[in-house]
């Protein structure tokens, strides 16, 4: 699988506080180290994603020859790649050792943390442990995507309030903390050699109607312990400077845009996020409107789990009352200026509402120029494309918008920023601090903090597949190195992100492809003129130059060849490229590099 980043040391910032690494362990002496992990005092800590970058987060915790997988979240695929929607964790490594596997703990419901289940459960099937959102959430994935797998045992549900779970030789405490979506934990995992707390994605939002505050009297209390070993804490957004906009705010917000509005408001968000939906409930009704949903356009069951099934979820855990939103069908009725719709599509996703409705692919429902749509949401990397698509589309259509690079307060993050951050760090104070879930500058921002405001000794910021060793009052270090790796599945075809197919498609995209059709006998003598056609080079018509010259260039080239060297269909492909070449660099420059199809026909 690929590599996500080149083998290599901690960062010059992170050796100068901690000592070198030591030699890797590789060949025989690594399976001998592997036996003798059941000696080994030390706790270790890896991740096979989520370093250095937003999404994909999955984090594996070793003691005494056993691993706990925290998370296990698909990622953000990079446009280039021209593959499918879905990418996650190479998971060859721990599969080796799936026996000593003892469970997957789950931080919260994000996609990001969960999603890549329904790919990686299946290669282990070991219990996973989680609170009632996220189980729900993935009991209705697993059944869409048909896993064989027994809800009851496989699935062990913990009190969202806060839990002491036993997975031996790890015991995992986990308690409330604030975030975009319900009941999100923090872990403390603990074991013989220390214990560390595990943030997953956090922020301090005290103000939000549907949840409690995050536990700050079990969060101090943990953080003041001074076996507190370390800290993995997320980064995602260290580097805001602004205090966090609270839900309250969100739902003030959306209640003047819905007061001023000439006809329907249309919000579109994340579809799990349960707290956003109540604020939007609640600004529509003192708006004088009613706040609904947009349903599915097909009744038929879908193999994933949508905005229906999370305000069916949020009725059904007590987050929302059963008329607190209404389904679309239900108040179409209604005169415009009375109507609310909450609708996915904040992300410009191909199939999601909001894209659909902008293309007018939706027969029940039409965009009109009095509406009103407000992004209540940020945009994920790597989706500006596509929401930039919706922004222009919309303008086009005299269609106000309002979004957060023009609105106050219309988003609230899951993510902690500086100020955020600064009260975190009062509070905990770890010998080590491991930043994760984000890029490098905030990484090291998150670090930096946990330095010089809750007196980290040690400071780690690594790289996916480093394994860091921890132990009480020593300093920690780079044990080990494994190769990682991103996983991606188009239709039922597994592939890692180096396959060469994608590696083709890259170079199609960026340099045209030409194909050529070799009529030859057995002995590799031309028998006619080579057939050429092409993809982004020329258009394959009968009659163009470049085409004719290709042709010319072809004859030459294999004429040119010996008697032995035309045996050789290798050589017969090599002239054709360098003949190809030859014409093509000539008409669009030296840099210009097509991919070759080069095909023989027996005359």
């Amino acid at each position: 699988m690929v590599k996500v980043r080149e083998k290599q040391s901690a960062p010059e910032t992170v050796a100068s506080s901690v000592p070198q690494k030591p030699e890797k362990i590789t060949g025989m002496n690594k399976f001998e180290n592997d036996k003798n992990d059941k000696n080994d005092e030390k706790l270790y800590f890896m991740a096979l994603g989520g370093l250095e970058h937003v999404g994909q987060n999955m984090y594996v915790y070793k003691y005494k020859g056993k691993y706990l997988v925290v998370d296990c979240g698909m990622g953000f695929l990079e446009e280039e790649i021209g593959a499918g929607d879905v990418q996650y964790c190479d998971t060859t490594w721990l599969e080796k050792r799936k026996k000593d596997v003892v469970g997957f703990v789950i931080t919260h419901g994000h996609e990001d943390h969960i999603g890549a289940l329904k790919f990686v459960w299946p290669k282990f099937r070991k219990p996973i442990y989680c609170t009632r959102f996220p189980a729900e959430i993935l009991r209705q994935t697993f059944r869409g995507v048909e896993i064989d797998f027994n809800p009851d045992k496989d699935i062990v549900e913990f009190d969202y309030h806060g839990a002491t779970l036993d997975l031996s030789p790890f015991t995992v405490e986990t308690f409330h903390v604030s975030h975009s979506v319900p009941e999100a934990q923090m872990i403390i995992i603990k074991t013989p050699a220390g214990k560390v707390l595990h943030t997953g994605d956090w922020t301090f939002n005290d103000d939000n109607p549907i949840e409690d505050p995050t536990d700050y009297a079990r969060l101090r209390e943990i953080g003041s312990d001074p076996k507190l070993l370390a800290c993995m804490c997320d980064s995602t957004s260290a580097s805001r400077q602004e205090p966090q906009t609270t839900e309250v705010q969100v739902r003030d917000t959306l209640t003047e845009i819905m007061k001023n509005a000439p006809g329907r408001v249309l919000v579109t968000g994340y579809s799990r996020s349960i707290a956003r939906m109540k604020m939007f409930a609640m600004a529509a009704r003192a708006a004088g409107r009613v706040a609904a949903i947009k349903e599915r356009s097909n009744p038929n069951p879908v193999p994933f789990v949508g905005l229906p099934e999370f305000r069916e979820m949020g009725i059904e855990f007590g987050y929302l009352n059963k008329d607190d939103v209404y389904l679309h069908s239900d108040i179409k009725d209604l005169p415009a200026e009375k109507q609310a719709i909450f609708l996915t599509g904040s992300q410009g996703e191909q199939f999601a509402m909001l894209t659909r409705l902008c293309r007018g692919h939706v027969k029940e429902m039409k965009l009109q120029p009095t509406d009103t749509v407000l992004f209540s949401s940020i945009i994920i990397p790597g989706r500006e494309q596509d929401v930039s698509y919706l922004y222009n589309k919309l303008a086009r259509m005299g269609i106000k918008t309002h979004t957060i690079y023009d609105t106050d307060h219309l988003h609230a993050s899951g993510h902690a920023g500086r100020p955020e951050f600064e009260r975190f760090y009062d509070m905990v104070h770890p010998q080590v601090s491991v930043p994760m879930h984000g890029d490098y500058i905030n990484e090291m921002l998150n670090g930096k903090m946990a330095m010089e405001r809750g007196g980290a000794k040690y400071m780690m910021v690594v790289h996916n597949g480093e394994m860091i060793a921890l132990s009480d009052g020593e300093a920690p270090y780079i044990s080990d190195t494994i190769e990682t790796g991103f996983v991606v599945m188009e239709g039922e075809t597994e592939r890692s992100t180096d396959d060469p197919v994608y590696k083709t498609r890259k170079k199609i995209a960026a340099n045209g492809a030409i194909f050529v059709t070799l009529p030859v006998d057995k002995r590799g003598f031309l028998k006619g003129t080579p057939e050429v056609s092409s993809v982004g080079i020329f258009e394959t018509d009968d009659t163009g130059f470049m085409k004719r010259q290709i042709q010319i260039e072809i004859t030459k080239s294999i004429d040119g060849l010996t008697k032995s060297e035309r045996k050789d269909r290798g050589n017969l492909v090599r002239a054709v490229q360098i003949a190809a070449n030859k014409v093509v660099r000539a008409s669009l420059g030296a840099d210009k590099k097509p991919q070759y199809s080069v095909h023989f026909v027996q005359k």
